[in-house]
């Protein structure tokens, strides 16, 4: 709870100096502390169960940490479209990139490495690849489709409702987490001001080719073994 309210505190605060900074309206500041909070009410579900650790541990405030960082990119989806806000957007982005690894190496490190921690990164990662491909969109660096990028997962997990099977546990994958990472660093690179199509979208086609890719692999897995 301590960290949720420090986060709390802290987007508000950065938001609020974003405000200043950039061309952005008023509920940039609500915008980003509701997606704060749907970060953690779709994460908090795993806390008791799946955290058998009597303190919140480093690795998960760095998780935090990111979480700030993302919501505040995210935050930035029906902002004015114009470079500076690109420009945030790609500096937010690489901070969260960069502390992404950081938190996984803390819970090993600390042996204090749990599902929540697992699940609470993913999270992390699958809205800050929506955001950015909202904003790539909205940013016409590329058509519309490169939302996908961002919707497979949440259609990947809506899918379950309808075949169980997609939701039982996948094993580790470095396919898996490279590709996310791939995906996180070139929706970036296509945001940067410079970047513009063919070239931006060629990047992001090639990444949402390979984000396909991997899905589904996992698709085909889950299905042979149910």
């Amino acid at each position: 709870m301590t960290a949720t309210f420090a986060g709390l505190v802290a987007i508000v605060a950065l938001a609020d100096l974003a405000r200043i900074a950039l061309p952005l309206g008023d509920r940039y500041p609500l915008k980003a502390a509701g997606l704060f909070a749907l970060i953690l009410g779709l994460s908090i579900g795993f806390l008791q169960q799946h955290h058998p650790f009597s303190r919140f541990g480093a690795a998960n405030q760095i998780t935090t940490l990111r979480a700030i960082l993302v919501v505040l990119v995210a935050g930035l989806v029906g902002e004015p479209t114009l470079p500076a806000v690109a420009v945030a957007a790609v500096a937010a982005s690489v901070a969260a990139t960069v502390l992404d690894g950081v938190d996984g190496w803390l819970a090993r490190r600390n042996a204090i490495a749990s599902s929540f921690g697992a699940r609470f990164d993913m999270e992390v990662d699958a809205l800050l690849i929506l955001g950015l491909s909202v904003l790539a969109w909205r940013h016409e660096k590329a058509g519309a489709w490169v939302v996908a990028s961002g919707l497979l997962r949440y259609l990947f997990v809506a899918g379950g409702t309808v075949a169980p099977w997609l939701h039982s546990p996948l094993p580790a994958s470095r396919r898996r987490q490279a590709i996310c990472v791939i995906q996180i660093v070139v929706l970036t690179l296509v945001m940067l001001p410079a970047m513009e199509p063919p070239i931006s979208s060629a990047l992001a086609a090639a990444a949402l080719a390979a984000l396909s890719y991997s899905f589904l692999i996992d698709t085909v897995w889950l299905w042979r073994q149910a």
